[in-house]
């Protein structure tokens, strides 16, 4: 009877899609999206396409490569956790766990 059911043995692992990991495939979505955005408004707003091309391609190879930067550095919780501990009060600061785990024998 085992043989009858699928086993889904990837559902716990994050999202990869050409090596950008979770949330980082999100981010670079929106960047585009908001580079289309900006490539509309001053395609409309009759900014000569000589300027408008290079800034866009500009901005969108310099989008690729800090998303994809990102990704490699911090992987797929990483970003998040290194914002969490800038934001951490020097005062409470623990370097280790001791203190916690001795609450219990006290």
């Amino acid at each position: 009877m085992a043989s009858i059911y699928q086993i889904n043995k990837g559902v716990s692992k994050p999202i990869i899609f050409r090596g950008l990991k979770a949330q980082y495939i999100a981010y670079l979505a929106v960047g585009l999206v908001l580079l289309l955005i900006a490539f509309v408004i001053l395609y409309v707003s009759d900014v000569p396409l000589l300027i408008i091309l290079p800034v866009i391609i500009g901005l969108g190879g310099m989008l690729f490569w800090t998303t994809y930067k990102l990704s490699h550095r911090f992987g797929e919780h990483g970003l998040m956790k290194y914002f969490a501990k800038r934001n951490l009060p020097v005062y409470l600061k623990f370097r280790s766990r001791r203190l916690f785990t001795t609450l219990k024998n006290r």
